[in-house]
């Protein structure tokens, strides 16, 4: 089983524990003793296998059960044995004697080991990681609280019955006081977890077992001088782009029409495309988007004043207002642009657009036959539901004459994962997140899962028959390449659904790391998680960074030459593409396996639920850089962070920097 099973049998194992103690519980309170007699029996036996889950799950991570290990399974043991101690022989005792009450002891003992149970899974999804002191003593007094309670609920009834001496009439529990009751712990525990909020670590900063700032006397570098080279290298060229962010009504390929966000009025906005050694100068301006906009370069590693985070390396642009970018391509490949202002319905609505840079020692050519090759640039998105494949809905038609070497640069621009098929011929994966794996071998009959933001280059040599990209096994979304003109001959496309998943850690051929991650001078470890935190300072049920939410997530500090060590751990039953801005990351392992194909380089790797990744960067690129999940929803509730180069800052603040 995978740890994201584990943790959904642990999870389920857990809420019927809750069910089988206050059961037992409720039973004896109604004094059906044999129902609550067996109903302690099978609480016991379900508390005894949640602590084998547990120790089946501390051996995938502490992090996935140091709640269960520190507070939850301790509570409820101290309580549930307690409970089996004082109710369990009260209980035998009333079934041998038909009629005959147990003291209030033994009810209170029940709903106290309940209250325990409900408090650990309770924990666990609102407490997130890691258990702070704050959660342990608020978690403690409510279940104290609980108990207490309880036991005046139960007294006050025994008092009654021994005063009007109308037992049958008078059950332990009245609606009226059990309201009571669940009320007053509720207000219990809304107190302690606002005391819990209040009261987690406010560092600013983690420093990774590295040193911290330096005592420089040496003036901070703003990134707002960090700006991209004004001139091309020799033989290159300068291009210039505006690009006028509008909302506009687009009409797509099959005539339906869509109200978007667009660049130029089109989705996807222009194509950039710049030969190695380029200058790109793109002019943005916002005509009447009222969130305002910017230009973020997704896995370019452009200077960090180029990275169009807004409030953080340039004010967001208002409407009227414009803003211009200017770099040199120096970086060959498949990548991509988008809006960083309020990103999430921004992209989610048209924001975006392509950049492609390719080598400068000539255009690509099929050795064997001399052919131009096809290149197609493929940014897939999603519109309400409505697929899009480049600038077309449902299935586009291509014509590639056979012996002609083809190139799918297939670009994720969506918050969720795509599945991809390429059926009709063997291809090769020819490059990750812009960057060309070292000798990829050819392959047929797999799959492809392209995370948020991510992209694959997919190579061929187009065959005698037809070839068709399918799209989430949905036979009538993709691209469709003929071998001839005579496209309106439909091709059999075939069943994809069952094809194996290709795993990119182990394809392609192992080469040399230019570092060394294992001599890594800093390591941070970040857990993925849901939990109650501070989001933009508001409370909110926020998707979390060690415990924390956007912007009260600390800084991870690194100095340029670093070679630095991320440990990124999904605690959530969630998908979390972890992007990280102005670098690309070398893929170590997941979950304890090393990587044994290709060096893996990417800017935006998907972390599963319940899986641990290991990668590492060298820290090249001053700046200070967003972290973040690439689901643009879990950015907006609060899962991103910061690393920031030691003597670098930002004039531009940071309440409410990357704003998703």
């Amino acid at each position: 089983m995978t740890t994201a099973q584990w943790i959904v049998l642990d999870h389920a194992i857990a809420l019927l524990g809750v069910v089988s103690w206050f059961g037992a519980g409720v039973a004896a309170a109604l004094r059906r003793h044999q129902l609550g007699f067996g109903l302690l029996i099978a609480a016991v036996l379900v508390t005894l296998t949640r602590a084998a889950t547990v120790s089946i799950l501390a051996g995938r991570g502490w992090w996935f059960v140091a709640d269960k290990v520190l507070l939850g399974l301790p509570l409820l043991g101290v309580a549930g044995v307690a409970a089996v101690l004082t109710a369990g022989p009260r209980l035998w005792t009333a079934i041998k004697a038909a009629g005959e009450r147990p003291p209030a002891s033994c009810v209170v003992s029940l709903f106290t080991a309940a209250y325990a149970a409900l408090a650990g899974l309770v924990v666990t999804f609102l407490g997130g990681y890691p258990l702070t002191w704050s959660t342990a003593l608020t978690t403690v007094s409510l279940v104290s609280a609980g108990a207490v309670l309880t036991a005046r609920v139960v007294a006050r009834e025994a008092d009654d019955e021994g005063v009007r001496g109308e037992t049958a009439r008078h059950p332990a529990f009245t609606r009226r006081r059990f309201i009571n009751t669940a009320v007053g712990a509720g207000v219990v525990g809304a107190g302690g977890a606002g005391v819990g909020l209040l009261f987690r670590s406010t560092d600013s900063v983690v420093t990774g077992g590295g040193p911290g700032h330096s005592s420089s006397s040496r003036p901070a570098l703003s990134v707002a001088d960090l700006r991209g080279l004004g001139s091309p290298s020799p033989g290159g060229a300068r291009h210039r782009h505006v690009l006028t962010a509008k909302a506009a009504t687009v009409r797509l390929g099959s005539g339906r029409e869509i109200d978007a966000w667009t660049y130029n009025g089109h989705v996807p906005g222009p194509a950039i495309t710049a030969t190695e050694g380029d200058v790109i100068e793109v002019t943005l301006r916002n005509s009447d988007i009222e969130d305002g906009v910017t230009q973020h370069w997704h896995g370019y590693d452009v200077p960090c004043g180029e990275d169009g985070v807004p409030d953080l390396t340039q004010r967001p642009v208002a409407p009227g207002e414009e803003f211009v970018y200017r770099f040199r391509a120096d970086q060959v490949g498949t990548y991509w642009y988008h809006t960083h202002e309020a990103s999430d319905p921004g992209v989610r609505k048209g924001l975006y657009g392509t950049l492609v840079v390719t080598p400068r020692a000539g255009q690509r050519t099929d050795a064997r036959s001399g052919r131009q090759q096809v290149d197609l640039t493929l940014p897939v998105h999603t519109f309400a539901g409505i697929v899009v494949v480049g600038d077309q809905d449902g299935r586009t038609e291509q014509t590639a004459a056979p012996g002609t070497a083809v190139r799918l640069r297939l670009i994720n621009t969506d918050s969720d994962p795509h599945r991809l098929t390429l059926a009709g011929t063997p291809f090769r994966v020819a490059a990750v997140d812009g960057r060309d794996l070292n000798h990829p071998e050819q392959v047929r009959d797999v799959s492809l899962r392209l995370p948020a933001g991510g992209r694959y280059d997919l190579v061929f040599v187009m065959p005698d028959t037809a070839v068709a990209l399918v799209l989430d096994n949905h036979r009538d979304t993709g691209v469709t390449l003929h071998p001839d003109d005579d496209a309106e001959r439909e091709p059999r496309i075939e069943d994809t659904s069952d094809w194996p998943e290709l795993d990119l850690l182990r394809y392609g051929t192992p080469a040399r790391a230019p570092f060394d991650p294992d001599a890594a001078d800093r390591h941070f470890t970040l857990v993925l998680d849901r939990a109650l935190a501070m989001v933009d300072g508001r409370p909110a049920y926020a998707q979390t960074v060690n415990g924390r939410g956007h912007p009260s997530v600390p800084d991870l500090l690194v100095a340029e030459g670093d070679v630095v060590r991320l440990t990124v751990v999904n605690r959530s039953l969630e998908t979390h593409p972890w992007h990280l801005h102005g670098h690309s990351v070398l893929i170590l392992s997941r979950d304890g396996t090393p990587s044994s194909g290709s060096p893996l380089w990417m800017d935006t790797f998907e972390v599963r639920a319940g899986e641990v990744w290991e990668v590492a960067f060298k820290a090249t690129n001053p700046g200070i850089w967003m972290n973040h999940c690439h689901n643009l929803r879990h950015a907006e509730q609060g899962m991103m962070l910061r690393v920031a180069y030691d003597g670098v800052t930002t004039h531009f603040g940071y309440a409410h920097a990357t704003h998703g």
